[in-house]
């Protein structure tokens, strides 16, 4: 079955632009004061891709975004497309010598920034136009709309691996439009409703089934910059927010607010990306005023795999990720390994044949490195990570990489970290650590203060064990069962 939205639309920009005919004067984005209708956005990208224009961006170019939440990131990020370049959201946990790797590498032609956001400043490389979002420049352009097709390359998300170097996956504008119309059907999004978006916009999530979402349907888009639980509440009753997807840890949150009158107009929650216990989804749905709750299975390259359905149960959703997505195949390999095929995969990753052919193999099989199991009706469940990681409160952490950090500290000889349960995170690091003989001394206090200066703040082990050695392998490989 065709979905609507590939009836209607064959690229991001079409159908966002769309939305000035389609929703006119409904209110479309509040960020603050800021208050905006479905046309004033669009007139909005539609300068803004002049001004990219302007600047010299040519079509199939790639303009880099790192700043938090706004109105004015929804509209660079579409400003882009629509100017016929390609959109590379950069992680706002990233320190400067993390977000430069990205921007190098993905040979953006310019890098949209919020100067001083979590005191972080950046400098692009030489010649390299580095552009304050809040200044005048978004609006500076000549309206302008540059034809893409459907098969061209709309954004580029850097997902790290194993070894820690990210990598970018390359998404085309019709898979976009076709997962996340499927998505806004089955998270019960409806036009008129009131989304207040926590999850950023940098990743997966919080671009796509956020603002493309919400251009698809016709809904109110409210970004935050950074969680905070008292704004949150605020945020909703003013707003009378209908829509809050999140990890499990903003529902712990909202289960602690005194007066849960001011969550009455919660309508729909959807969450994931996390072990979330049997217990909190049955709270969810008795204490919260939420009448749909929808978890999934997903990842970077290939967006949504797996979703639950309207009337699972919370054992379900707790315990399982959902139905494989319309015509996404998912199976389970000899190894346990969780492989997908079908339109929703990635069509590879930036310059990089070796990582894409390791990735994706000849029958289109994309290798997730997730291990998982399929119960009696046909979900599935994530039972492991074939490559560690771990996801702290919707983030993925990988290993290798904060171990490569860990190891640059004067005192350590070997490290290893691994996930461990946390109520309110789902999973947070543990380093265990092996220190150098003729090193300075330390403590577990030390290396986190010295760990929160160098790596984001989600890859910063929470807790550190020290080991006179690391159990060992016949191949010199860390034994991390043992660890566990």
């Amino acid at each position: 079955m065709r979905s609507s939205a590939i009836d209607k639309w064959q690229t991001i920009p079409e159908m966002v632009l769309s939305a000035a005919d389609r929703f006119g004067d409904a209110e479309a984005v509040v960020d603050g004061p800021l208050r905006l209708s479905f046309s004033d956005v669009v007139h909005r990208i539609r300068c803004a891709a002049g001004a990219f224009a302007d600047l010299g961006v040519e079509k199939g170019e790639r303009v880099a975004v790192w700043a938090p939440n706004s109105a004015e990131w929804m509209i660079a990020a579409f400003g882009i497309m629509t100017a016929g370049a390609v959109l590379v959201p950069v992680n706002t946990r990233f320190k400067s010598d993390e977000a430069a790797d990205i921007i190098v590498r993905s040979g953006a032609k310019a890098v949209m920034i919020q100067q001083g956001f979590l005191g972080q400043d950046y400098e692009a490389p030489e010649g390299v136009p580095v552009i304050d979002l809040k200044s005048d420049f978004l609006a500076s352009g000549s309206p302008l709309h540059r034809e893409v097709s459907g098969s061209d390359i709309s954004d580029v998300i850097f997902t790290s691996g194993t070894t820690g170097r990210p990598k970018g996956a390359r998404m085309n504008h019709l898979q976009t439009l076709r997962a996340y119309e499927e998505w806004a059907t089955l998270a019960d999004l409806r036009h008129g409703d009131r989304y207040l978006m926590i999850n950023p916009y940098f990743h997966t999530f919080g671009l796509k089934a956020g603002l493309v979402a919400s251009f698809l349907r016709g809904a109110t888009m409210v970004p935050v910059a950074v969680f905070d639980v008292d704004r949150v509440v605020e945020l909703v009753e003013a707003e009378r927010i209908t829509m809050l997807p999140g990890p499990p840890t903003l529902y712990h949150s909202l289960l602690t607010v005194a007066d849960k009158t001011k969550l009455a107009t919660l309508r729909a929650a959807v969450t994931g990306a996390a072990d979330i216990p049997v217990e909190l989804i049955r709270r969810i749905r008795e204490d919260l005023p939420f009448e749909s709750l929808m978890t999934g299975y997903g990842l970077t390259e290939a967006g949504n795999v797996t979703l639950s359905r309207p009337g699972d149960s919370p054992e379900d959703v707790a315990t399982t990720a959902g139905l494989p997505c319309e015509d996404v195949e998912v199976r389970i390999a000899d190894d346990g390994e969780v492989l997908v095929r079908g339109y929703n995969v990635m069509q590879g990753y930036l310059d990089d044949p070796v990582a894409t052919a390791e990735a994706i193999d000849p029958d289109g099989w994309l290798h997730t490195g997730d291990l998982g199991t399929f119960d009696a009706a046909g979900r599935l469940k994530i039972v492991g990570r074939k490559k560690d990681m771990f996801i702290v409160g919707g983030f993925n952490a990988y290993p290798a990489e904060i171990e490569g950090f860990l190891l640059e500290h004067p005192a350590v000889a070997q490290a290893a970290v691994i996930g461990v349960p946390d109520e309110r995170m789902g999973q947070v690091g543990k380093a265990f650590i092996v220190t150098k003989d003729d090193g300075p001394s330390i403590s577990g206090d030390d290396l986190i203060d010295w760990s929160r200066r160098r790596m984001a703040g989600f890859k910063v082990p929470r807790s550190v064990e020290f080991l006179d050695k690391l159990p060992l392998n016949a191949t010199g490989k860390v034994m991390k069962d043992h660890l566990r």
